[in-house]
């Protein structure tokens, strides 16, 4: 079915709780096995159903921020999906407590009941009021940043439109339009304060409510982290700043010596070559229809899923006044399909969201026909390896985008790459700096981002920049606000795709097939048996990180 043929109703909250409650205590009162499975069986339509309205009403929201009726029907979700969430959860915990745990263990496998068990533990009904307020301030903060018009090269643009003069041949135009950015966020800079000092406090609330001293061990339950802990993650980022951090500092070097500037300004650090970032060429719907060619020569999986992708209109990418700003991917379970969203701008990003979005959506698509909707999704680490790996197997049709600056498109992306791994983990250590310490003021919270650009990235000069030279960057990253803890996600997946990519440089077959293995999963295994399944080391495997340096800097130097 094509997406604007979607029918949206409004989600009966009532029925739907009041049906929640009799699933409940009909699998508390089970006498046998059949009970708990047609109760199990009646929730997956329930949940289903209740989450493509949700989603509708999401991806409908953000496609226009301005439309009233969207935005009603997303502030009930903001205000009655934690009710929802307290029946999900009263239903799974009757399903922990079953005596037929073993026989649906059994049928559906162990995991599922693992990560129910992990976010039944990041939730209580008492903390319904504090969800609620937390889920306001999140859209507070994505309206505020949607509504952005900066005026500019004598047009108004949104904060997408913007991007393209950031990466300009003329260095005056890319500071002035860094400036524009700078000043826009700097505009709002009290109230950026108050919505996350905000969260930070409900958030915290959140935590002792369920018990626990740090806001920090809710965000890994509610990420469903079933292998790997902060001990871990804190391992791998020290792993970074030993080994991704230094070559990083050498990749700088070189981009001064390409670009010819003496220091490696904030408003340069986008800017790779001389003549200008390579740029996909042909307009919007010639970068489309690349993509289709693309994942039609690619597989024959990937040759069914691109059809039913664009012959169903599941992706809205072109920018617009009121257009939530980013990208995403997301699923429509009652229709088994994934819609992209994206904002294009005239840059790479337009080619990474039909490489990196597309990814996600590949997965989603293996997967759509999974018995169960538990076990269709892993946790976000693995999603992002799906999306991430994707923009290297893409590599062998670049020249339909980019033409005869493939080589420089592929050049900055693997630079790219390896230049996000720091980034992401400096906004993962910033996390754990504000949440372990909920005390600091606004103020503080800058100085410790500041601190971690020192260590992070080091080379690079933020002093002749408001707001950015004053420790607030952080601000413009959506995910602190909206979806705490995530961002060390996309390092790990980074470090995933980049051994992917390794791979293929040897046995791109080879390397293919053990991308199949670990998207064919779904959400059946962990992020390491995933990674085991594929034959690929973990992230946290001691020396990964060296690996991908060794093999990075071979490329580089050829």
């Amino acid at each position: 079915m094509k997406f604007s043929e979607m029918k949206y109703e409004r989600v009966d909250m009532q029925a739907l709780t009041d049906a929640y409650d009799r699933l409940t205590q009909t699998v508390r009162n089970a006498e046998c096995e059949q009970d708990v499975l047609a109760a199990f069986a009646e929730h997956e339509v329930l949940s289903s159903h209740a989450e493509t309205m949700i989603t509708l009403t999401y991806i409908r929201h953000s496609i226009d921020t301005t439309d009233a009726f969207y935005e009603a029907e997303n502030d009930f979700y903001d205000e009655n999906s934690p009710f929802l969430t307290e029946k999900l959860s009263a239903f799974q915990q009757a399903l922990l407590e079953s005596r037929f745990l073993p026989q649906l263990k059994e049928k559906f496998g162990a995991l599922m009941f693992v990560n129910a068990e992990l976010e039944n533990r990041a939730f209580k009904p008492e903390i319904v009021p504090l969800m609620q307020e937390e889920n306001k301030l999140c859209s507070r903060y994505a309206k505020l940043v949607a509504g952005a018009k900066i005026s500019f090269d004598g047009k108004e643009l949104t904060l997408s439109e913007l991007a393209p003069y950031k990466q300009s041949a003329d260095r005056s135009v890319r500071k002035a339009a860094f400036e524009a950015d700078a000043a826009f966020y700097k505009s709002h800079a009290d109230e950026l304060d108050e919505i996350y000092d905000s969260l930070i406090k409900v958030r915290t609330q959140i935590a002792k409510e369920l018990g626990f001293e740090s806001f920090t061990q809710v965000a890994y339950l509610r990420l469903k982290r079933n292998c790997y802990d902060p001990a871990m993650v804190q391992k791998f980022r020290d792993a970074v700043k030993t080994d991704i951090v230094p070559l990083c500092g050498k990749l700088q070097e070189m981009q001064k010596a390409r670009i010819g500037v003496d220091t490696l300004h904030y408003y340069d650090m986008d800017f790779k070559f001389p003549e200008g970032n390579p740029r996909p060429v042909g307009s919007a719907q010639d970068i489309l229809d690349a993509g289709r060619t693309m994942y039609r020569e690619m597989s024959p999986q990937t040759a069914e899923f691109v059809d039913e992708l664009y012959d169903n209109e599941l992706l809205d990418v072109l920018s617009r006044k009121g257009k939530q700003v980013g990208g995403y991917c997301t699923f429509l379970p009652d229709y088994k399909a994934s819609f992209i969203f994206s904002n294009f701008n005239g840059t790479s990003d337009d080619v990474e969201v039909l490489t990196h979005e597309a990814g996600h959506a590949f997965a989603g698509w293996l997967a759509k026909d999974f018995e169960v909707r538990e076990n269709m999704d892993p946790t976000m680490e693995s999603c992002e390896c799906h999306s991430m790996s994707m923009e290297f197997f893409a590599w062998e049709w670049l020249h339909l985008f980019y033409g005869e600056n493939t080589p420089t498109a592929k050049l900055a992306h693997l630079e790219g790459c390896l230049r996000f791994i720091p980034y992401g983990c400096m906004v993962d250590e910033f996390q754990h700096i504000v949440y372990d310490h909920p005390e600091l003021t606004p103020q503080q919270r800058h100085e410790a981002w500041e601190k971690l650009e020192q260590q992070y990235r080091p080379l690079v000069d933020r002093s002749d920049l408001a707001f950015y030279g004053e420790g607030r960057g952080w601000q413009r990253q959506h995910h602190i606000y909206e979806l705490p803890f995530y961002y060390i996600d996309y390092c790990l997946a980074q470090t995933v795709a980049l051994t992917f990519w390794a791979m293929m440089n040897e046995d791109r077959e080879d390397a293919w097939n053990r991308y199949l293995a670990f998207a064919k999963q779904g959400g059946k295994q962990t992020f390491l048996e995933l990674c085991a399944t594929a034959g690929i080391d973990s992230p946290f495997t001691d020396g990964v990180l060296e690996k991908i340096v060794s093999t990075a800097v071979k490329t580089l130097e050829n």
